[in-house]
């Protein structure tokens, strides 16, 4: 059985990179694709495990040399999910977690028909905007655009598979753990598995 990409997305402070971490340590089989970035680490982010960390002319020669599977621009920084991250654990029939952003996921899903599409959302605009203001990780400039943009990404929520509540972390990351299971037994998943080991 090949593996399933699940793209997780989300504004900015909706916590997917929370509940990411909370849903690997309870399905430990789940990959998960490490993006590039040229941004600047935040503090606790280590290079390999959260993002390789690479400059925007590197990231360049990696879109010209078609390394990415998706890339996109966010606020003035690159993002970009690289095939060789990804098709080796598909192929071997391991399921992916990718965090991206709508840009992104509409790309995965053009050229991945069958991923599955979850959006974690913040329970109201203003906890969204006490999280973003609690990170005090960027400029008053940069956190107006964050703002805007998360804004503008909660409209696109409908877009996507399944929409997760964030204001409660065990509930949702319950939540994220049994779309991932329930997906895993799924007829169009496992149909074929289940004819060869009964004989049908």
């Amino acid at each position: 059985m090949k593996g399933r990409v699940f793209v997780i997305s989300g504004p900015s402070g909706a916590g997917k990179s929370t509940l990411i971490k909370g849903v690997r340590e309870r399905i430990t089989d789940i990959g998960y694709s490490v993006s590039h970035t040229t941004r600047r680490p935040r503090d606790g982010e280590i290079e390999g495990r959260d993002y390789f960390f690479i400059d925007k002319e590197e990231f360049r020669e990696m879109i010209n040399s078609n390394a990415f599977v998706e890339w996109a621009r966010v606020y003035d920084d690159f993002y970009g999910t690289s095939y060789g991250a990804l098709t080796d654990k598909l192929n071997a029939g391991q399921d992916v977690i990718l965090d991206i952003d709508i840009q992104g996921a509409k790309n995965i899903k053009e050229k991945i028909t069958d991923c599955m599409l979850i959006f974690i959302l913040p329970p109201s605009r203003e906890v969204l905007e006490q999280r973003l203001r609690e990170r005090a990780t960027d400029s008053t400039d940069a956190l107006v655009k964050r703002i805007a943009l998360a804004a503008k990404e909660l409209k696109n929520c409908c877009w996507y598979d399944y929409l997760i509540i964030n204001d409660d972390l065990e509930k949702a990351t319950k939540a994220l753990e049994a779309v991932i299971l329930a997906d895993r037994c799924s007829k169009t998943r496992i149909l074929s598995d289940v004819e060869t080991r009964l004989s049908l």
